[in-house]
């Protein structure tokens, strides 16, 4: 295959040796393309053709595109290949992709396939499923390369050499006892630094940073990234090795964590894509927007409340929306800077008291700021000195409140054991404008005379 042809030029001449029946030319095309690109192929080409394109991959093939397929893609492989093919790919996947796939199947169907399945792999797979959702227990792999404390270099490179396929994952052996517990752990570089005659237990490294198979994937996350690992070994409660979590696991992981806190940032609550049925994406959406929709009726409320003030001063509806408006913008703003700073780091009270004070500084600035520029307008446009007054001072205080709320909310539902995504911009600037109308036309009612 040519290095210069495009994406296009590769698709065209795979569907033409499709057509041809030429299994030596698609292989030869195949061979050049890495995982993600030949599943893009399968993808882009055209459905009546993707039987053919399946059965002219080898079993390693076919397991390299599952893996690089989204659940009902994958599915729909296991569906056109099927138990016979299907089982053998299952053995050859990643356990924990295999069980993060068959978890969304019916009970049959999952007790189906395991039955086919190599007896290892199948309990090992049934073994992921009983952990948790999201935690280190159902994201972990058990594919790793373990040596024993008492092992030489020497005997350590050997055991390397031989389980070479699971090594080329991982940078680190991991060092056990004689109960299996997780004691310490050698790099690939200090093997090859090391003396072929010394002893594991000279070289490794005891303290060993280790995640629970318990613990939050959110958790396993933050360590990884903490400590600049590729991969992170799980143990039970008694340390013992039970598997390992590597960084493409944890890529995956922040990606669909972050999805997870857009969908709650935006009220949608549940995963919404290009794919979603109308239907569905609404159905999805009105529950946050029906409980939105009421306590906007407070707003409505406030305004009704003050009909007399508005009546003698016209001019205040002007600035109605402007005040929630920006009121509800940088109480957003200061959500999105503490749901961001909460995934990366790990709050104490100085950091809470500190970053409060901060954001309470941001209000102000911004506010005496937006104040200042919009009493000079509203001075200008009507020519009185009061509606300026008015209008700046109530900007000034909605924005520093504004901003408050919308740092101290997520912390107190983090604080809560809530996810503070949860605190939601719409939420937040609902509440915003609710508070922003009473305090600005608290303020004109109290100015009432001298704005008539």
């Amino acid at each position: 295959m040519s290095l210069a042809m495009t994406e296009n030029e590769i698709l065209l001449a795979l569907i033409q040796s499709l057509k041809e029946g030429k299994k030596t030319k698609f292989q030869e095309i195949i061979d050049e393309l890495q995982p993600y690109d030949m599943a893009q192929q399968y993808l882009n080409i055209p459905n009546k053709h993707r039987n053919k394109f399946l059965l002219y991959l080898s079993i390693e093939q076919l397991t390299d595109l599952m893996q690089q397929l989204v659940k009902d893609d994958q599915l729909e492989v296991l569906q056109k290949l099927g138990i016979e093919k299907s089982t053998k790919v299952l053995d050859l996947m990643e356990n924990d992709d295999l069980a993060s796939l068959l978890s969304e199947l019916e009970p049959e169907k999952i007790e189906e396939l395991l039955s086919e399945m190599k007896k290892e792999e199948s309990e090992i797979v049934q073994n992921l499923m009983n952990y948790p959702p999201e935690t280190a227990g159902r994201i972990m792999n058990n594919r790793y390369v373990w040596i024993p404390q008492h092992f030489t270099i020497r005997e350590a490179v050997d055991k390397l050499k031989h389980f070479a396929e699971l090594a080329e994952y991982l940078n680190y052996l991991y060092v056990i006892d004689e109960q299996k517990k997780l004691v310490g752990v050698v790099s690939y570089r200090d093997l090859l630094l090391a003396d072929l005659q010394d002893k594991i237990e000279e070289i490794m490294y005891s303290r060993v940073v280790m995640a629970d198979v318990y613990t939050d994937q959110e958790e396993v996350a933050k360590l990884i990234t903490r400590y600049d690992f590729v991969s992170l070994p799980v143990v039970e409660e008694d340390h013992r090795l039970v598997g390992v979590i590597t960084v493409d696991d944890i890529i995956d992981v922040v990606i669909q964590e972050a999805n997870e806190d857009i969908e709650k940032l935006s009220a949608s609550g549940k995963s919404i894509d290009f794919n979603t049925k109308p239907l569905v994406a609404a159905y999805r959406r009105l529950p946050w927007l029906i409980l939105l929709l009421f306590i906007g009726l407070i707003s409505g409320g406030i305004i009704s409340s003050f009909e007399e003030t508005l009546e003698a001063v016209v001019a205040l509806a002007f600035f109605m929306p402007l005040i929630a408006g920006m009121t509800g913008n940088t109480g957003t703003q200061s959500l999105a800077v503490v749901v961001r700073g909460l995934v990366s780091e790990d709050l104490n009270i100085k950091q809470v008291v500190k970053l409060v004070f901060r954001e309470l500084w941001v209000g102000i600035i911004i506010g005496i700021t937006c104040g200042i520029l919009i009493s000079i307008i509203a001075f200008v446009w009507r020519g009185n000195f009061t509606l300026g007054l008015v209008v700046g001072s109530s900007l000034l205080i909605t924005l520093i409140i504004g901003t408050l709320a919308g740092t101290i909310i997520p912390l107190i539902l983090y604080k809560l054991k809530v996810d503070p995504a949860v605190a939601s911009g719409p939420l937040i600037t609902t509440i915003n404008d609710i508070l922003s109308l009473l305090i600005y036309f608290g303020i004109a009612t109290a100015f009432i005379v001298r704005l008539m």
